[in-house]
């Protein structure tokens, strides 16, 4: 899907521009949910190293940035860069998004004071919250570079991601564990549920490399 981004870069343009402007979102969503997720997971404490709420402000101005970027490019050059120019606005709505559920478990850390332990889910926690380090770092290298290959190993990891996430959804609901508190059980639900989705957002960025513009946050098709 981004090839054609390979010859748009040999000059600078709004396309271009937009695309740089969305590995700038990337980023500040990485910092982000780093901060938010160790103050929530290793901080007896809500303080953060900078405004996340602030932050996500930006992002959300970064956003509407990149829409009007492709569509002036677009209006100016005509559908030659179309498929590129929307994989764009398609993928800047999953950027922002992570930085909403980003944000959501920001509000979880200033609502629980102490940090949260997953009882006996904390190591699917640790799991999943593995899998989207790995992630986030991939997909950043991913629009810098067009890796499929690690396009492709991202979005093999999220049905695994989501099973796990909806598997202690399931059992704090059904009440299968006694031992936790009522607090951190619906903390630990609804962690799982923020890092399921910032996960699925991540895997919807890293298909548009290997996906065509239609398939974008789904599956390879196969061949």
């Amino acid at each position: 899907m981004f090839e054609k981004f390979k010859e748009l870069f040999s000059s600078e343009n709004l396309l271009d521009s937009a695309f740089k402007t969305t590995l700038t979102m990337m980023e500040f969503d990485y910092k982000m949910y780093d901060a938010a997720r160790k103050t929530l997971r290793e901080s007896d404490t809500d303080e953060l190293p900078f405004d996340v709420r602030k932050t996500d402000r930006k992002i959300n101005k970064f956003e509407r940035q990149v829409r009007r970027q492709v569509i002036t490019h677009l209006t100016i050059s005509g559908t030659q860069n179309l498929a590129p120019g929307l994989a764009l606005v398609s993928i800047v709505i999953d950027v922002e998004r992570i930085g909403d559920y980003t944000k959501n478990i920001v509000g979880l850390a200033t609502l629980h004071k102490h940090r949260l332990h997953g009882g006996a889910y904390e190591q699917v926690l640790q799991e999943i919250e593995a899998v989207n380090e790995e992630s986030f770092t991939k997909v950043i290298r991913i629009l810098k570079t067009q890796d499929k290959r690690a396009a492709r190993e991202v979005m093999q990891l999220e049905e695994d991601t989501a099973k796990k996430a909806e598997s202690i959804n399931s059992d704090l609901v059904r009440g299968v564990d006694k031992e936790l508190s009522t607090s951190d059980a619906v903390t630990v639900s609804m962690y799982a549920r923020f890092l399921k989705r910032i996960n699925a957002h991540l895997t919807n960025i890293a298909s548009s490399t290997v996906n065509p513009f239609p398939r974008i946050g789904f599956r390879e098709k196969k061949k």
